[in-house]
This record gives structure tokens, C-alpha cells and sequence, in this order.
């Protein structure tokens, strides 16, 4: 008998009902028990967050650019 890994395994009707588990990723934990999917999912939890980030200090960046313009005049 063989066990089939969750990569091998055909998804059935019953795992669509299955509500996903939300990925987190804490800094710095350990990466060695994740599977290639895991990171991926990972990967792009963090782009995104990276890319919000940016998004906020640009805002920020051009707020604060915006006041200083406005009390230098």
C-alpha cells in the first residue's frame, strides 16, 4: 500500500468544501518543514506586503512633502 503525498494526490470535492488555512509568515521561522508550494504561497504573501508597504510610505513621503512645502511658503 502506498501513500500518496498531498502533491501526488488528486484534490476530491470534500477538500473544496475545506475552508484553506490563511497563511501567515512569521520573520525568521523555520523554512524546512515547508513544501515548494508553501514558500511560493509565502513569497507572495511578503511581495504583497512589501508592495503595501511602499504604497504607505510614498503617501506619507508626499504628505509630508506637501507641508513642508506649505509652511516654507
Amino acid at each position: 500500500m502506498a501513500l500518496l503525498t498531498r502533491e501526488k494526490r488528486m484534490p476530491s470535492i470534500e477538500d473544496d468544501d475545506k475552508p484553506r488555512k490563511k497563511v501567515s509568515h512569521d520573520i525568521g521561522q523555520d523554512l524546512s518543514l515547508l513544501s515548494v508550494e508553501e514558500l511560493n504561497e509565502r513569497i507572495a504573501l511578503m511581495t504583497s506586503e512589501i508592495e503595501r508597504l511602499q504604497a504607505a510610505a510614498t503617501k506619507k513621503r508626499a504628505s509630508k512633502e506637501a507641508a513642508n512645502s506649505f509652511f516654507k511658503s
